[in-house]
C-alpha cells in the first residue's frame, strides 16, 4: 500500500462525504423548506448511507476520512506520524473540494462562507461526546478483529449522532473545516471552528484511553 494510494482514497472519500453532507442538507431545505426535523432526518440518512458505502469501497486502501482517526491510528502505531499527517492533508483538501461539489451542483456559487453561528459550551460538549463515540466504535471494531462490520457500525453511529448530540455531530476536523464553504443548511461560520476542532481532539484523546483500557490488544475475530 502507497502512501500516495491511500491520500488519493482520504481525498476522495471525504469529498463525497462532504458533498453528501452538504448536497443533502441543500435538497433537504429545498423539499422540505418548513419542517426542520424533517429536514435533519433526511440529511442525517444520507450521510448514515454514503459513510456505509465509502467505507465499505475505500477501506482495502484506507477509509479514515478524519484526521483524529488517522491521530489515533499513529497513537496506536497502526501508522506513522508521517502517514497520519499526509492522510489529514488530503482529507482536509477532500473536504473543501466536497464542499464546492456540493455548491455547484445545485447552482450555487462555487464557495459561498458559512454564516452559521455555532457556538456555546453545550455545542463544544456535545462535539467531544460524539467524536469519543465515534473513535470508540472506530477501533472497538478494528481492535476485535471485527473491520468487516466497521462501515455498518460508523454510518449507524453517525446517522443516531446527528440526533443525540446538540451540535449535531460533526465529530471530524476534516468535515468542519470543509462545512466553512457553504452557507447553506450544514454550514458552520469560521469564527465557530476551531473550539469545534478543540473539542474534537479532546474527545478523540479521551477516547484513545478508553480504547487501551477496553480493548487492550488487538485480536482477531
Amino acid at each position: 500500500m502507497t502512501l500516495a494510494r491511500a491520500a488519493a482514497a482520504e481525498l476522495i472519500g471525504t469529498a463525497l462525504l462532504v458533498a453528501t453532507v452538504i448536497g443533502s442538507g441543500i435538497m433537504a431545505t429545498r423539499l422540505s423548506p418548513d419542517d426542520v426535523g424533517l429536514q435533519l432526518l433526511q440529511n442525517s440518512l444520507a450521510t448514515g448511507a454514503v459513510l456505509v458505502a465509502l467505507i465499505l469501497t475505500l477501506q482495502p486502501v484506507s477509509a479514515a476520512f478524519n484526521p483524529v482517526v488517522s491521530l489515533v491510528e499513529a497513537l496506536l502505531g497502526r501508522i506513522t506520524a508521517r502517514t497520519a499527517a499526509v492522510l489529514a492533508v488530503a482529507q482536509v483538501v477532500g473536504a473543501i473540494a466536497g464542499a464546492v461539489l456540493a455548491n455547484l451542483m445545485f447552482d450555487l456559487d462555487a464557495v459561498s462562507v458559512a454564516t452559521t453561528d455555532r457556538t456555546g459550551s453545550h455545542l463544544w460538549l456535545a462535539e467531544a461526546v460524539a467524536t469519543f463515540g465515534l473513535v470508540v466504535v472506530v477501533f472497538g471494531g478494528i481492535r476485535t478483529g471485527r473491520s468487516e462490520t466497521l462501515a455498518f457500525a460508523v454510518g449507524g453511529y453517525i446517522a443516531a449522532a446527528y440526533w443525540f448530540t446538540s451540535s449535531t455531530s460533526f465529530a471530524n476536523p476534516a468535515v468542519t473545516v470543509g462545512r466553512i464553504f457553504s452557507d447553506t443548511f450544514a454550514g458552520i461560520d469560521p469564527a465557530s471552528v476551531a473550539m469545534f476542532v478543540v473539542m474534537q481532539l479532546v474527545g478523540a484523546l479521551v477516547a484513545y484511553g478508553a480504547v487501551r483500557l477496553l480493548f487492550p490488544e488487538e485480536t482477531s475475530a
